[in-house]
């Protein structure tokens, strides 16, 4: 819930404030891609209705973020394009080889879904460097960042718990690209556990 709860903190400042300043809209591209891709199986495979939902909604959100922040007209004016300047692009292509030669399974469906996992990994990537170059980040951008990296590194704790009460097998895809996005999250879980403690306005290093 934490992965949803960062997506409300977003949508808040974003509809609240009118104001995406310090967000990357590569990121929320990235992210789209990675539902779109990750929650095509709605299509062919019916699990439950909570199940369902939630995918409807973080696929609607994504979307959602993606058009306040390229199309209305008071929002797309606080974005912050000449520091968003990571070439997004460059992290899709990776993905979907890898997806190509590493999968569960060859079929459209989970080499997908393994290339949404890979995306997702280093899709953070864009916000964590125009967040080092604006260094001044208010505090609705801040949560909505750490949620976003607690959900992950929680998910990964899940996977764990769960080799040793359910499976019993090691489910690399999923484990290593949760590591993976978990370790850039390092750098800034630092920084802002350390503002929280002083009470100080959080600022990441040049």
């Amino acid at each position: 819930m934490t992965h949803l709860l960062s997506i409300v903190v977003l949508l808040l400042k974003i509809r609240n404030m009118k104001s995406c300043a310090g967000i990357s809209l590569k990121t929320q591209e990235l992210y789209a891609i990675v539902f779109l891709s990750r929650y095509l199986d709605l299509f062919t495979k019916y699990y439950s209705f909570y199940n369902t939902v939630m995918k409807l909604v973080f696929l609607g959100t994504s979307i959602s973020i993606v058009w306040y922040m390229r199309y209305h007209k008071v929002v797309k004016q606080t974005y912050s394009k000449d520091e968003d300047t990571f070439r997004h692009y460059f992290l899709i292509l990776p993905s979907f080889v890898l997806a190509i030669l590493i999968h569960r399974d060859f079929n459209v469906i989970e080499v997908l879904w393994s290339f949404s996992l890979y995306l997702e990994a280093v899709a953070i990537l864009p916000q964590l460097v125009l967040l080092q170059r604006s260094r001044n980040i208010d505090t609705l951008t801040g949560d909505y960042i750490f949620l976003l990296g607690a959900y992950r590194a929680l998910y990964l704790l899940n996977w764990v718990y769960r080799f040793f009460t359910e499976i019993h097998k090691i489910l690399w895809i999923p484990w290593v690209s949760g590591l993976v996005q978990t370790v850039l999250y390092a750098d800034f879980f630092y920084y802002y556990f350390k503002s929280w403690k002083n009470r100080e306005k959080l600022k990441l290093p040049e």
